[in-house]
């Protein structure tokens, strides 16, 4: 078979080359910006405008997809446009915060609001434009860095003169690459001399420190989103007697231990008081009776002769006159130094006699000489 003349190879490239310049497609009109670096909890806008042409008869659908960093993740799509109606409920992560810039996306501005920034929202997103038969795309990168928040000043070593002081600074939240700048804000507003600073640590050495040096020292820490300041207070002092300290702490030691030992002696003087209080308590027999007194058993002894006397005649009452008192026996009787050893019932009076039960009997009388009268 006979190759086709040159001739009619360049009329067929010429028709093609004419079909290609007369069909358009849709284009991305939007910048070249491609990255965006935003901080945590402010609002951005990624671009996406373009144009439509008149050979894309198909309907027009604008979605924004989160590219993963993983290559083996499926991308997922965000926000998507289609037949004139808005779906943005396909990302839990970004409901609410995502919305198209304009209302009305097919007039030719398919850029996307993202609000409240946070740190997961950093990805690779991309924007898609379809109207058949022309199709466009645009990839954007978005970083979101944290701003730099709760930093803390701190000093490290003694703060004595002739000692090497060092003054740190670190920031508790904050994206890499943080750096960090110490400042005097007292004084001379100057770094000491002698001061060496590590702006990547935080950490400023200040050696063979003088009084000079006291004041009021402020760390600013920063990245490319924000800055955050705290201070510290430095007071450079002689150094302390160490020896005069540690003599009291012995005195205060000894003193304490005196005060100790009297109060567990106290206590044990104490306790043993008690003990032999009750010792002796135990050793009293609550089964033996308790001695007689001599003066109950006397009184008990005359009682029982006062009651005989109510019953006394005639004749025992001589015999009773005739009884001395003294055969009362001497250790159940205890006599009064005055008192008369000898009871004389002669000298009881009638009236007492008969208050004690005695009949009155006429005796006759009788003369000297044994006569009755």
């Amino acid at each position: 078979m006979e190759p086709p003349p040159p001739s009619l190879l360049l009329g067929v490239s010429l028709v093609l080359l004419c079909s290609a310049g007369l069909t358009r497609s849709v284009t991305i009109t939007s910048g070249d910006q491609s990255m965006f670096e935003k901080a945590q909890g402010e609002k951005v806008t990624l671009p996406c405008t373009f144009e439509l042409s008149e050979e894309d008869e198909g309907p027009l659908d604008i979605e924004w997809v989160l590219i993963p960093a993983d290559n083996q993740k499926r991308e997922k799509i965000i926000i998507m446009y289609s037949v004139d109606r808005v779906y943005d409920q396909y990302y839990a992560a970004t409901t609410g915060r995502m919305q198209f810039t304009n209302l009305d996306p097919k007039s030719g501005d398919g850029s996307l609001d993202i609000l409240n920034l946070k740190a997961a929202d950093t990805g690779t997103y991309q924007c898609k434009v379809k109207k058949a038969p022309g199709v466009q795309s645009k990839k954007i990168q978005l970083t979101v860095l944290v701003k730099p928040a709760r930093t803390k000043c701190s000093i490290e070593g003694s703060q004595e003169i002739g000692k090497d002081v060092t003054l740190k600074c670190v920031s508790q939240e904050g994206s890499p690459l943080l750096s960090y700048d110490w400042r005097r804000v007292s004084g001379t507003q100057n770094l000491p001399a002698t001061s060496v600073l590590n702006k990547n640590t935080g950490e400023l050495l200040l050696k063979n420190a003088s009084r000079e040096y006291s004041g009021t020292y402020s760390c600013v820490a920063s990245n490319r989103v924000g800055t955050d300041e705290c201070s510290v207070q430095l007071n450079v002092t002689p150094p302390v007697n160490t020896a005069a300290i540690i003599i009291g702490a012995i005195i205060g030691t000894l003193l304490g231990l005196s005060i100790l030992c009297s109060i567990i002696f106290c206590f044990c003087k104490k306790h043993r008081e008690k003990k032999y209080e009750k010792e002796v308590h135990h050793d009293i027999r609550e089964d033996v009776p308790p001695p007689k007194s001599r003066s109950s058993t006397a009184r008990s002894y005359i009682g029982s002769n006062r009651s005989s006397l109510g019953s006394m005649s005639p004749s025992n009452m001589e015999a009773y006159t005739k009884t001395p008192y003294s055969q009362v026996p001497s250790e159940d009787f205890e006599r009064a130094p005055t008192q008369n050893p000898a009871f004389a019932p002669s000298k009881v009076a009638a009236p007492n006699l008969s208050r004690m039960g005695a009949v009155p009997v006429m005796i006759p009388a009788q003369s000297k000489d044994g006569s009755i009268v």
